[in-house]
């Protein structure tokens, strides 16, 4: 569907609107940083206030409603001079309903339908595009709501919701608002925004609740227009951030600005009808950002907030966050003593030896799979000349985020990816279509240069692994392979208990190669997603540049959301490194085509989230501390030591606890380190070559011999228990 004609009358710029070098009128930034330190020294205390220029900040604002104003006036005497014409919409169970162009709205047809419908619709989609549900239509189309039991409608009802407390920000702070947006495949949303020193923190957040509740209240309408470049850079003239964005808008780009009260804010949206959706909100916490992610650029501080249709799923949430918080993946590593970070080396951690234990059943479970999938697995260097990164194009996208020095005069950087060397591995000597499809796997040690303020546990690290695999194949195969990553993905994560859901990712406005290429990569992952057999979305034009790929999201215990799992096609990389092999008539060559894959994703990222998922209480097979041999007393203590050589010779992690504490003792002590079975031994079993069983969270107990002990665990450990 086309935007409205930007050469029409009403998109031209309003200097007149202006508000003469008001881009240099910001008080100094030395006057801000000593009353912004005033506030500082009153963070601790119950009253929370941070001087601003309000003359100012009501001068912006009077400017920026004045100039939407204007704009959205015209536009509105513009679609009446062209609307009127009828269209027809068409619903998804294939009714049509009858509208009139540049006049009717997604709501309008909602109330045809039903009353409740269009009160509970937040956002539609017109064509495949998402579409406010007051946004005239413009032409004869395909029309879908979303509530908020929809992913478009929690995105939408979220990033609006950021919105509002962008305005509760810029009207209590007078800060400088940067960006936005729901947090991806999560709950909420955060906005990030320039407060010269001062420091936001959690005594803030009432009086930006109280702030943002007051705009709920008001019930502002969600507004928007379309600008020219030039108006845009006027409207936003004071605010570098958003003039460094606009700046870097593609020409063709449709700019879009929505207004909600007295917030003016450049923003291609969608967004739900008014702010009286958002029946509760909170803010979360406040962290440290860097502007466009850069260590060299200036220093954001980000909010988080959550927000819901009813205060009932906002407690629930909160009471879900505080149950979260006792599992912290941080917490649990520290009680168990498997892993640390030490300031010397920031984002890369230490793992102890039981935490080493998790790591390597991670690994050995992905390499056995391996085996039986027709992997091969290698090893590749860890540090490159740069040349390479060239060749790739990372040290044209992503060298900042990379650990580069000098040797020899030379550039080099430590990879933090696999599929570069994977190509020069493939490229090493000629390949015939018969050693398709070859299939790499590496477990190589990457690093990546993320900012310090970004670094969270072990889910956001420097130096980390990946079950990374790269499949090389014709085009023919791609629709097998990707069936058979999905089978391997549902195999795992059938085996750690979650479940997961798949969204196909299509071509994005920006990307590499002919349509033709797309159009069938897209086709044999449908293809492919179909044979899977499981539910399945389309999330259009969200696919990598390079190719299309899927999002697998995986669900824990707490029902929290995460992506691990990838599975991306990519027909840049064998184009780049001049990738071929013999095909079947052997004077041609053809290219490969490259499927990115990881199950796991990051190993590190992996443990903590199962860390969590089964809240420190490890299944047999995958636990560090599967048992722990209680002799009752000095006499049996022979035994125990015997008996847990034994064990430990069946290949499973046994310990003894040979101390002088009472049994009852030992065995809490135990089910508090979390092992999974305490094997208590006294002079009884030691003379019938027995052992009393215990379970960790329940008060069973049996007898057995050593054994069927053994049997027991081996049956344990192969059914993944």
């Amino acid at each position: 569907m086309k935007p409205a004609d930007s050469s029409s009358s009403l998109l031209k710029p309003i200097s007149s609107l202006a508000i003469d070098n008001m881009g240099d009128k910001t008080p100094e930034s030395s006057n801000v940083s000593a009353n912004n330190k005033k506030s500082k020294d009153k963070s601790n205390s119950n009253s929370v206030t941070v001087p601003k220029d309000q003359t100012y900040l009501d001068s912006i604002t009077e400017k920026r409603i004045q100039f939407f104003d204007s704009i959205k006036l015209q536009q509105i005497k513009e679609r009446e001079l062209i609307g009127g014409e009828s269209i027809k919409i068409t619903l998804p169970d294939g009714n049509v309903k009858e509208g009139k162009k540049w006049i009717s709205t997604p709501f309008d047809i909602a109330m045809m339908i039903h009353k409740q419908l269009a009160s509970n619709a937040l956002i539609s989609k017109v064509n495949g595009s998402l579409w406010d549900m007051n946004r005239p239509l413009e032409e004869d189309c395909e029309l879908k709501l979303f509530s908020f039991d929809t992913d478009e409608g929690r995105d939408t009802f979220w990033h609006s919701s950021a919105h509002i407390l962008g305005e509760a920000l810029e009207r209590q702070y007078g800060c400088k608002l940067c960006i936005g947006p729901c947090t991806t495949r999560g709950e909420g949303f955060y906005y990030d925004a320039f407060y010269g020193d001062l420091g936001l923190n959690e005594d803030h957040f009432k009086i930006i609740e109280k702030a943002a509740e007051k705009a709920v209240a008001e019930k502002q309408p969600f507004e928007r227009i379309e600008v020219t470049r030039q108006q845009a850079l006027e409207l936003f003239s004071e605010n570098h951030f958003k003039v460094e964005i606009i700046n870097e808008l593609p020409e063709d780009k449709t700019i879009t600005v929505y207004r909600c009260g007295p917030l003016v804010d450049l923003c291609r949206g969608p967004h739900i009808p008014n702010t009286s959706f958002v029946k509760a909100i909170a803010c979360l916490k406040a962290s440290s950002a860097y502007w466009r992610g850069k260590k060299d650029r200036e220093s954001l501080q980000r909010v988080y907030g959550i927000s819901y249709p009813d205060r009932k799923l906002l407690k629930e949430y909160l009471t879900k966050l505080e149950e979260a918080k006792k599992y912290d993946h941080r917490l649990l590593g520290a009680k168990q003593e498997l892993f640390f970070c030490h300031p010397l080396s920031p984002g890369s951690w230490f793992f102890l030896p039981y935490g080493t234990r998790i790591y390597n059943k991670l690994v050995d479970f992905i390499k056995v799979q391996y085996r039986e999938r027709g992997y091969e697995e290698v090893v590749t260097p860890n540090m490159y000349n740069m040349q390479l990164w060239e060749t790739s194009g990372h040290a044209a996208n992503y060298k900042e985020n990379m650990f580069v020095f000098e040797i020899e005069k030379q550039e080099f950087g430590l990879k933090p990816m696999n599929c570069p060397g994977h190509c020069l591995m493939f490229d090493h000597r000629v390949r015939s279509y018969r050693e398709l499809p070859l299939r790499l796997a590496d477990f190589g040690v990457l690093h990546r240069n993320e900012a310090s303020g970004a670094l969270t546990g072990l889910t956001r690290v420097r130096r980390f692994q990946q079950d990374d695999a790269h499949i090389f194949c014709r085009e023919s195969q791609i629709k097998d392979e990707v069936t058979s990553v999905l089978e391997f993905i549902r195999y795992a994560y059938d085996v750690f208990g979650f479940t997961f859901e798949l969204e196909l990712s299509t071509r994005p406005e920006k990307y590499l190669g002919e349509i033709e290429t797309w159009d069938k990569a897209e086709g044999a992952l449908t293809e492919a997603l179909n044979e899977f057999g499981r539910p399945w979305k389309i999330n259009e034009g969200d696919g990598a540049f390079y190719g299309p790929k899927i999002d697998i999201s995986v669900f824990d215990a707490l029902k929290r959301k995460f992506q691990c799992a990838t599975l991306q096609l990519d027909f840049q990389l064998p184009s780049r490194f001049n990738l071929s092999y013999s095909a079947e008539d052997e004077a041609k060559r053809e290219k490969p085509v490259m499927i990115h894959r990881a199950i796991l994703g990051s190993v590190e990222r992996m443990l903590a989230i199962l860390l969590e998922h089964y809240k420190g209480k490890w299944p047999f097979w995958l636990s560090p501390r599967q048992a722990i041999v209680c002799p009752i007393s000095e006499k049996s203590t022979p035994y125990a030591l015997k008996l847990q050589d034994q064990i430990h010779k069946a290949g499973f992690y046994v310990d003894v606890d040979i101390t002088d504490r009472k049994i009852d003792k030992k065995i809490r002590e135990a089910q508090l380190a979390q092992y999974n079975y305490m094997l208590v031994v006294g002079e009884e079993e030691a003379n019938n070559g027995t052992v009393s069983r215990r379970v960790r969270d329940h008060a069973d107990r049996s007898v057995m011999s050593v054994e069927e002990l053994l049997t027991f665990f081996k049956e344990e450990a192969a059914a993944f228990r």
